[in-house]
């Protein structure tokens, strides 16, 4: 049996939820619509910059936290969840995170109502993620547009795993689940 994509995304809110690969920053913004804190290492060379989002949401929405190392960066997530005064919470993890860390993290989520998502390493996740997710880019030279992704839940608590192409829609600001290009009518291989 298929989990059908509405019933795992929007991501389930009170819990953290866990995403990697090279799509997994653009997964993070479409997921975090609306105000959304964003916790990133100081350390971390590269910085995050809002106008980069702005085809995905408004940057005024983004507030940025710059921890000293990953430690910081977990108690900053943690009183953001349990808080709820802001209904997402991104954290950038640089190291595997315990049991005990993860669980830290959903009992603060579901304290404060919030949806928190950690952007982790490939192989890297924690055994309290709600669900696990693998956000890849899809090159289709046929289209100018580049937003098509291939997003795949890898671990999901609650159900069943699935993998869609999905490509945003800027100009309505939405999510689109498409068929991948073989199975699309008119190509090569369908009837239609």
């Amino acid at each position: 049996m298929r989990v059908e994509f509405h019933s795992v995304f929007p991501l389930r809110p009170a819990r953290v939820h866990e995403v990697c690969g090279a799509g997994a920053m653009g997964f993070a913004a479409m997921a975090a619509q609306g105000p959304v804190l964003w916790i990133r290492e100081a350390w971390l060379s590269d910085t995050l910059t809002p106008q980069g989002l702005l085809p995905l949401f408004d940057p005024m929405q983004l507030l940025q936290a710059r921890p000293r190392d990953q430690t910081d960066a977990l108690a900053v997530a943690e009183e953001a969840l349990k808080d709820g005064a802001l209904p997402h919470v991104v954290l950038e993890v640089t190291r595997p995170l315990d049991l005990r860390e993860g669980r830290r993290l959903q009992l603060a989520a579901k304290a404060g109502g919030t949806t928190g998502l950690c952007i982790i390493p490939d192989g890297m996740g924690s055994n309290a993620a709600e669900t696990r997710w693998r956000a890849t880019p899809v090159f289709d030279l046929t289209r100018e547009d580049s937003t098509l992704t291939h997003w795949e839940i890898i671990k999901n608590k609650s159900g069943t795993l699935g993998a869609w192409h999905v490509r945003w829609d800027q100009k309505e600001s939405r999510l689109d689940v498409v068929s991948p290009v073989g199975e699309r009518p008119g190509s090569a291989g369908t009837s239609g």
